[in-house]
């Protein structure tokens, strides 16, 4: 089972992303609302996947993948947000970001397909 931690400051939708993974096999370890959290719950979970929003209260997506990037523990990171993956310009040089997903377009099997990707 994938261990995964989800970061998104919208508590309903981390909850029902929660669910939706765990319902097809996941292991969600533990959810932040922030990336201070997020990274503070990475280091204490160990997880093989981030499913990140990118629009975070204190810092965005982008800095907490890159800061998980010089850390001990890199997981996979999937970006999740509602805006279009053209309006964040160019994120994929990140190593550990495996992709991008539209919160209207997430489903299990698009994340699944990205994780395969990589």
């Amino acid at each position: 089972m994938v261990r995964v931690l989800l970061v998104d400051d919208q508590v309903s939708y981390r909850r029902l992303l929660a669910r939706l993974l765990r319902t097809n096999g996941f292991d969600v370890v533990a959810e932040a609302g922030t990336g201070r959290e997020a990274l503070l719950l990475a280091a204490a979970t160990a997880p093989e996947l981030v499913v990140l929003d990118v629009l975070l209260p204190d810092f965005d997506g982008f800095e907490v993948a890159r800061r998980l990037e010089a850390g001990p523990v890199r997981p996979a990171v999937v970006l999740v947000s509602g805006r279009q993956r053209a309006d964040f310009g160019e994120f994929a040089d990140l190593v550990l970001v495996r992709g991008f997903l539209g919160k209207d377009e997430f489903t299990v099997e698009a994340l699944v397909d990205l994780l395969a990707e990589g």
